[in-house]
């Protein structure tokens, strides 16, 4: 599980086995969530307080080209 970012004390990550659209898996000690990168909506929240969400989703855009390029360059490689 590559972590991409970790932010105000949330993991940014995605599995070794992922699948498209692009999407990060965002996780805290409260719980996780999925985030789709290209339109930054959430997918799946299990447990993740609001304001930690909020913030997941405003790290994805602002990230999200540096999401993408780890995204491809991981795939890319296997």
């Amino acid at each position: 599980m590559p972590t991409i970012l970790f932010l105000f004390g949330l993991r940014f990550y995605f599995y070794s086995e992922e699948h498209l659209p692009i999407h990060v898996h965002v996780e805290s000690g409260d719980g996780k969530a999925k985030i789709d990168v290209g339109t930054a909506e959430v997918i799946e929240n299990k447990g993740l307080k609001p304001k930690d969400l909020k913030r997941a989703v405003e790290a994805v855009r602002l990230y999200k080209e540096d999401i993408i390029n780890s995204w491809n360059e991981y795939f890319d490689a296997e």
